[in-house]
């Protein structure tokens, strides 16, 4: 099983190399800083509603861009919460300069509201086709996605943290987002890479997910791959519904609260996956409900929730190589290459997120080779 689990290793990093040489293979543009004949290129944001992944990613490319020289820089101001309107608007006030603008009034949000969503569509569409005072749209996760891959704008688009674009109908293909204005970053095999080395590692006959009952739910719980997966493999899926996309968080959190305590009785693994009803308040109450059975848990999202006492998961190294990867492909856009003439494809290192003090309360062991292959590994729950 060990030896299974280090192919697969191999063969992500791999993947991972394979992705940069796939992108040597588009025409050649500069990513580094210019201006938009002689003014700043204007930039605007839009997201479904507040969620932390929106947060932590757009930081992350933020700070890419001030890696490449786009942006001064600075120091960005602590973060709090899941907001991404309060660090826009220090962006506008603090980071705009010679190159880049973070137009003040261009934040979007839809508050997780399907009435306010459609509202915020038409508002900002309307903008982007009449006024066109936009260069760059940044859409954060899927209802983003979704609302700005579509011919009834031209707007150069780049798409972050949407959990599985091709799943929920964002882009044509892994090589084709389908708009000549559209990039999104794929990994397609992604969940089903953290599955195999979940089971690979513990095993499980029955794996517990809780998802929204929804196409958006079973997009970000990776539940087609699973599905998959789990036949190849010979183990059983225990689902249990939940509410996620929905402006009332704490009805979020509790659905999420209440699925883990059925699935401790029906699961022996659980697959803890992106939904609006995971939080940091709802975090500990998981975690503590899954210690207590002692229910080995993988995380999504990587080390971030893996530090909060989750067992296990991929570890991506504070986001930075996808930050890293959207701020090259903004520079390249305003360096004159279309959105969809850059690779979209993009595999992060694989390297693994260990929380020993979990380990401990659930009985596991991690084998010195997951051990091995961790660069965060750590010995306490908070």
């Amino acid at each position: 099983m060990l030896i299974r689990m280090i192919t697969r290793l191999l063969l992500s990093s791999f993947l991972c190399i394979s992705t940069f040489a796939v992108a040597n293979t588009a025409p050649d543009f500069s990513s580094a800083p210019t201006t938009n004949g002689g003014k700043p290129w204007r930039i605007g944001y839009l997201e479904g509603g507040e969620y932390i992944y929106y947060q932590k990613i757009f930081t992350a490319t933020v700070k890419g861009l001030m890696q490449r020289g786009w942006i001064e820089a600075v120091p960005l101001p602590e973060q709090t919460g899941e907001q991404t309107a309060a660090l826009w608007h220090w962006l506008s006030n603090e980071a705009s300069g010679r190159y880049i603008e973070f137009v003040a009034d261009a934040h979007y949000s839809a508050g997780w509201e399907d009435a306010r969503r459609k509202t915020v569509q038409q508002t900002l569409l309307t903008r982007l086709r009449e006024q066109q005072d936009i260069d760059l749209m940044i859409a954060a996760g899927t209802w983003a996605g979704q609302d700005l891959a579509n011919n009834r704008h031209s707007t150069s688009t780049v798409i972050i943290s949407a959990s599985n674009p091709l799943s929920a109908g964002i882009v044509k293909s892994a090589d084709d987002s389908g708009f000549e204005h559209v990039h999104a970053r794929v990994d397609p095999d992604r969940y089903t890479r953290q599955l195999r080395v979940f089971h690979d590692l513990v095993g499980f006959k029955r794996l517990g997910i809780a998802l929204e009952d929804s196409d958006a739910g079973r997009s970000y719980a990776g539940w087609n791959e699973a599905e998959v997966l789990a036949q190849a493999r010979g183990f059983t899926l225990v689902p249990c519904y939940t509410l996620s996309d929905i402006s009332d968080t704490h009805k979020a959190e509790a659905s999420v609260i209440d699925c883990f305590n059925e699935l401790v009785n029906k699961a022996d693994a659980i697959y803890v996956t992106t939904q609006g009803g995971i939080t940091d308040s709802s975090l500990p109450v998981l975690i503590s409900v899954v210690n207590r059975y002692k229910i080995p848990t993988f995380s999504q999202n990587g080390g971030r929730e893996v530090r909060q006492g989750i067992l296990m998961s991929i570890s991506q190294a504070g986001h930075r190589a996808v930050g890293s990867f959207h701020a090259m492909t903004i520079g390249k856009i305003f360096n004159g290459a279309r959105p969809n003439q850059l690779p979209q494809l993009f595999v992060e290192p694989v390297r693994m997120a260990v929380n020993l003090k979990s380990a401990e309360l659930v009985g596991y062991q991690p084998p010195l080779l997951l051990l091995g292959a961790s660069d965060e590994i750590y010995r306490s729950i908070p």
